[in-house]
């Protein structure tokens, strides 16, 4: 075939030689020349999702693990905003990603089509820049750009605008290659700050996010921790984090108000490492805001944007830290085999006994999954994905995205039933990709989380207009089905022995499998 000289093909090969070679997509009529491109380029990974909130979903899942960005294809402002939610989660987990969204040409717009809407608009809160290309001669440079927004530390969402002109016209521009991403440069008088206040009166808790979660970081903090008898927390939400045994056991700020408050009741100062200082998820009547003290103060040794092992690394020379501090770190556990009805603590207890060496999971349980979190520090090492922005339909498609980014791992979806029904196609490319995940659907037949809710917030007991609201058993989904309908071998099961047996069997298996577990 020959070579074509179009602007679909030049931001193909800018993408390609800037190291994007995975395009999520969910396209339509204007990105028709940008898909036909994409033939043309053997070398680019084309997977394509049946709702673009899968789209994104995959692509935050692929950057958390490859750790370079990938890009989406959309479908002007209407198909941007069904892939949204996931592009808050991305960007609040510091995900790097390229949104590529296509347009009518700019002599198109006057005339008011129905898909014309104000991309730029829809974009802004949820991306870090947006770009409209002028023109075919302008893809190179300005793909390149967008390159150079996504992998700036720690990640950024950058939204291309690719009108179609700007697609099929023919150009001669040459391939534009975006500068090396850097970190932010350390604080110097920051990390000093750090280090005279650790050794000053009063509790001290450094917080931990970002790549501060990863082993060799998270080993340092541990160190730094134990020297100056302070304490370690994680961020409530965190993109990804190193666990296991052998590994730092970090708990997290807990997510309900009062125990978060338990926590840091009585703390002098909290260091932040690539972390934000604590708060309430939501607001709640007669309750704070923030999750500290008045006067514990807070100091930020690195930024989200710096490097947290280099930080970390800095401040134990200021510390005068001794070779010989050891980190905490937690023993290999054996759990028995779990007995009985099936409830969420069985469940945590199976996926510890069988949970392979360096699995991923990716944790959308919700209110389900919360116990998991303690009784899994001595597990096989893994790397665990959580929802970091709170919009709910991340878990099926992080799952997609991260088995992409590592095919040689065992990925575990754990999945709650009623925020899976949003973006329930990605089982489908589980199915057509083959991929080797393993989903539990933690099947409860309601929005769990917001009955607790609406008792947080002070409301009565749910009345049948409430009930109505919050309930998933009229008519009760049914996950088998619904798997199989995507292609996806699934069995149902509410007994604790016989999930085990099916978990263990289903981790020696290659290729998709779902688990229904009636609790």
């Amino acid at each position: 075939m020959d070579k074509l000289n179009n602007g679909a093909d030049l931001l193909c090969d800018t993408l390609l030689a800037n190291n994007v070679n995975m395009c999520f997509a969910n396209p339509g009529t204007s990105e028709m020349h940008f898909v036909a491109a994409l033939d043309r380029k053997p070398q680019m990974r084309c997977v394509l999702g049946l709702f673009e909130g899968v789209v994104t979903g995959a692509a935050d899942g692929y950057a958390r693990m490859a750790e370079r960005p990938a890009a989406t294809l959309l479908h002007t402002g209407p198909g941007l905003a069904n892939g949204l939610a996931n592009i808050h989660n991305a960007k609040r987990a510091s995900s790097p990603m390229i949104n590529i969204v296509g347009d009518h040409p700019d002599y198109h717009l006057p005339f008011d089509a129905p898909l014309t809407s104000d991309i730029v608009s829809l974009a802004k809160p949820m991306s870090h820049w947006v770009h409209r290309i002028p023109g075919a001669d302008q893809v190179a440079a300005c793909a390149a750009q967008a390159v150079d927004v996504a992998r700036t530390a720690p990640g950024q969402i950058a939204t291309l605008i690719l009108p179609a002109d700007a697609a099929w016209n023919e150009t001669h521009a040459a391939v534009v290659l975006a500068p090396t991403s850097k970190f932010t440069p350390l604080d110097e008088q920051a990390v000093a700050r750090v280090a005279r206040a650790l050794k000053g009166p009063g509790r001290s808790i450094i917080l931990l996010s970002g790549r501060a979660l990863r082993d060799p970081a998270l080993t340092l903090a541990s160190r730094v921790a134990q020297a100056c008898q302070a304490g370690l927390l994680a961020q409530q939400s965190n993109a990804r984090m190193e666990r296991g045994a052998g590994r730092v056991p970090i708990a997290r700020v807990p997510y309900a108000v009062d125990q978060a408050l338990k926590v840091f009741a009585g703390v002098a100062r909290v260091i932040l490492v690539g972390a934000k200082a604590p708060v309430g998820f939501f607001a709640y009547p007669g309750k704070p805001g923030s999750m500290l003290p008045p006067e514990c103060e807070v100091i930020e040794l690195a930024s989200s944007g710096m490097d947290s092992l280099a930080a970390l690394e800095c401040l134990a020379d200021q510390l005068h830290l001794a070779t010989t501090q050891a980190p905490v770190l937690h023993e290999r556990l054996h759990p028995s085999v779990p007995a009985g009805k099936l409830t969420s603590d069985s469940i945590a207890q199976a996926i510890a006994l069988h949970l392979p060496d360096q699995a991923i999971i990716c944790d959308e349980a919700v209110t389900s999954g919360r116990e998991f979190f303690a009784p899994s520090f001595g597990t096989a090492q893994h790397d665990f994905l959580q929802i970091t922005g709170g919009a709910i339909g991340l878990g099926l498609p992080l799952a997609a995205g991260a088995a992409l980014a590592c095919p040689d791992r065992k990925v575990l979806a754990m999945q709650a039933d009623g925020s899976g029904m949003y973006t329930v196609q990605a089982l489908w490319t589980h199915a057509r990709e083959k991929l080797d995940i393993v989903t539990v659907i933690f099947a409860n037949q309601r929005y769990n989380i917001l009955q607790g809710e609406l008792k947080a917030v002070g409301a009565l007991e749910p009345g049948v207009n409430a009930r109505r609201m919050l309930d998933l058993d009229d008519p009760a989904l049914n996950w088998v089905k619904l798997a199989n309908g995507c292609g996806v071998e699934a069995v149902q099961t509410r007994d604790s022995a016989q999930f085990s047996d099916l978990l263990a069997s289903a981790m020696r298996r290659r290729g998709p499998f779902l688990i229904e577990a009636l609790i």
